[in-house]
């Protein structure tokens, strides 16, 4: 039994949510156009494109990748989808591997998006390194605030507070009925 077992509001959470649910973001922060849908996922403006794995915004190349965030006292993980900013062999050896099945290789990039509760973290150096089969990169920062909560891990609060910054404020359904 984990320590945050104790805590109603995260059995509520268990409860009313099934549990820890990821945060996406849709596009990277510099992202100028039309913002994608479920009926269009993919959004062309002239020769810059934004797909849901891939971004190519005038000379510049995005993927999509999880940024894993332990939650401290649970055994679960908060996972977040930001992009980040890459270099042409990074961009194009991702884009082999999710089409040919490439091996993908570790990567470096910043952060394309400013994470709520992470001050500074827009532009921010991350490494990436595969997922599994079929999965997007995972982000490991390596210095700073961010790197920090991948360590230690983010209290309950934290992920609240994350919830509530990305317009998902849970806090009254998790309060006494």
């Amino acid at each position: 039994m984990s320590l945050l077992a104790l805590d109603a509001r995260w059995r509520r959470l268990q409860d009313k949510f099934g549990g820890v649910f990821d945060i996406g973001f849709d596009m990277p922060a510099a992202w100028p156009h039309a913002e994608p849908t479920e009926e269009a996922p993919e959004v062309v403006a002239g020769p810059d494109r934004l797909a849901p794995e891939l971004c190519r915004l005038g000379d510049s190349r995005f993927l999509h990748v999880i940024l894993p965030l332990p939650i401290r006292g649970a055994d679960d993980t908060l996972f977040i989808a930001p992009w980040v900013e890459v270099g042409a062999d990074t961009f194009y050896g991702y884009l082999d591997h999710i089409t040919d099945g490439a091996p993908f290789a570790p990567g470096t990039g910043q952060l394309a998006n400013d994470l709520p509760l992470f001050a500074g973290s827009l532009g921010a150096e991350v490494e990436l390194q595969p997922g599994g089969e079929g999965a997007r990169p995972l982000l490991v920062a390596t210095d700073g605030p961010l790197a920090e909560a991948q360590d230690e891990g983010i209290s309950f609060d934290q992920l609240l507070d994350l919830y509530a910054a990305t317009d998902h404020d849970i806090r009254a359904q998790l309060s006494a009925d």
